[in-house]
């Protein structure tokens, strides 16, 4: 049998920790997403009984994980036990201690042992040992993060927030980081309603979503549109459109019209608004720029009007860059990487705009919180990088070469010249004044930081 233990200190009173382990979003936050763990199916939470079906893609192949949960003690432990998966055998007892009143500990204790024996120790024991290693490290962070987020406004009461775009690579984890808050999360999405995936049904190219639905809720915070990584025909380019105007154009007006309106409507936006700009250093009072993502952009943002006269506070998102390796432009970087197909896009001159995930999450909550922050937001980390600098980053972290540059041609021909020259070679330098001003503070500032996190590398 061999053993793996590691302990963190929380600076919050154990209740809340044991607390935040407990609420729906907890396997969501603590997933390394480089692993891309899928949740098949769920039956209860972390008391006795409840049972989880995992599909984990840690190797070349996924393995499935069969869990019960066990000898749930409330602010004192829970055990994860393997029923059936790739161990021979895995009980992963999560103990939590009170450090006075006001910290806790975090207390992590795996005992394990793998297949075929003396064998498996020798072939995989180091392997184990190290990945362990790296998903504690990770979830650590993870529930220290989110943990001091929200005790920076606990003063502040709960709320019920509905989100749409709930179910994509950032909204997800918005869900979960609010749910794990206590936050009260609804999610606005297509189709029939579902609990835990759609909680309220919206169709935006028909005009559908009922009022009554939204009546009462604190916050929203707005996130869906079509995706715009795809080839630009004109068909597309109505669909980029449509989807963040009409999609935000309904979401306001019917906010307007409620009879207890929300405080607060966070909106998407994009760096995108500003055009390509070469060197120019760019903040919220930047002017707009003039190709086409950039008047999508101001139409994007425009549409949240009806909201703003009715008395809500509305917060334009301009989004960077955002490192996730569960998806988005990382998602697709690494893999090229890792085999050393990686290269400067371009001549590399651009300026790239990043955030981490994670401080994505919190400066949203941050907006979403702070009562004093209204108009646009830029969501970007304290220095951006040029194209050449974050290509040398990416294959430093993961410790390969970068020699297959994507000239600027080719990108034209394999993108069309339109969404090549507006999204991979575009260049914004972009500064965030807003959340600087405000005292926001981030987890991972450096690009160098925020890569290693997500992917789970060692050192820096």
């Amino acid at each position: 049998m061999a053993e793996f233990r590691k302990r963190v200190h929380v600076p919050v009173p154990v209740t809340q920790l044991f607390a935040w382990h407990e609420r729906p979003g907890a396997f969501q936050r603590l997933s390394p997403p480089w692993d891309r763990p899928e949740v098949v199916s769920q039956v209860g939470g972390i008391r006795d009984g409840a049972r989880v079906e995992l599909r984990v893609h840690t190797g070349p192949v996924p393995t499935t994980w069969h869990l019960e949960h066990r000898d749930y003690l409330e602010n004192r432990q829970f055990r994860d036990v393997l029923l059936a998966g790739p161990f021979r055998s895995w009980v992963h007892t999560h103990a939590f201690e009170a450090d006075g009143e006001h910290a806790s500990v975090l207390d992590d204790h795996i005992v394990y042992e793998l297949p075929l024996g003396a064998l498996g120790d020798v072939v995989a024991g180091r392997f184990a040992d190290s990945t362990l290693a790296r998903v504690f490290a990770y979830r650590h962070a993870v529930t220290v993060g989110d943990l001091e987020r929200h005790a920076e406004f606990a003063a502040r009461p709960r709320l019920r927030v509905a989100i749409t775009g709930a179910t994509g690579f950032i909204g997800t984890q918005l869900a979960a980081f609010l749910s794990t808050g206590g936050h009260d999360v609804l999610r606005i999405g297509r189709g029939p309603v579902q609990p835990g995936k759609v909680d309220i049904s919206w169709n935006p190219a028909r005009g559908v979503l009922d009022p009554a639905a939204l009546d009462g809720v604190d916050a929203v915070i707005h996130l869906a549109g079509a995706n715009i990584a795809e080839r630009w025909s004109d068909a597309h380019r109505r669909a980029i459109r449509d989807s963040r105007v009409e999609g935000t154009s309904l979401l306001a007006h019917t906010l307007a019209g409620l009879s207890r309106k929300p405080q607060v409507l966070l909106s998407g936006s994009a760096v995108g608004v500003y055009g390509s700009r070469g060197d120019e250093v760019l903040d919220e009072r930047s002017r707009f720029g003039d190709d086409f993502l950039a008047d999508v952009g101001r139409a994007w943002e425009a549409a949240t009007e009806p909201a703003e006269r009715a008395g809500i506070r509305v917060v334009h998102l301009r989004t960077g860059i955002v490192q996730g390796a569960a998806g988005g432009a990382l998602a697709k970087q690494a893999p090229l990487f890792r085999l050393g197909l990686g290269g400067p896009l371009g001549d590399g001159t651009q300026w790239v705009s990043p955030i981490a995930l994670d401080d994505h999450l919190g400066a949203m909550h941050f907006c979403l919180m702070r009562d004093d922050i209204a108009g646009a937001v830029n969501l970007v980390a304290p220095e951006a990088v040029t194209n050449a600098d974050f290509t040398r980053v990416l294959a430093r972290v993961l410790s390969r070469p970068a020699l297959a540059p994507a000239p600027a041609f080719a990108l034209r021909l394999a993108l069309g010249r339109d969404l090549a020259d507006s999204t991979v070679l575009a260049s914004q330098r972009v500064v965030p004044g807003v959340l600087q001003r405000h005292g926001f503070r981030w987890r991972h500032p450096s690009l160098e930081s925020m890569l290693r996190f997500e992917l789970g590398a060692s050192g820096g």
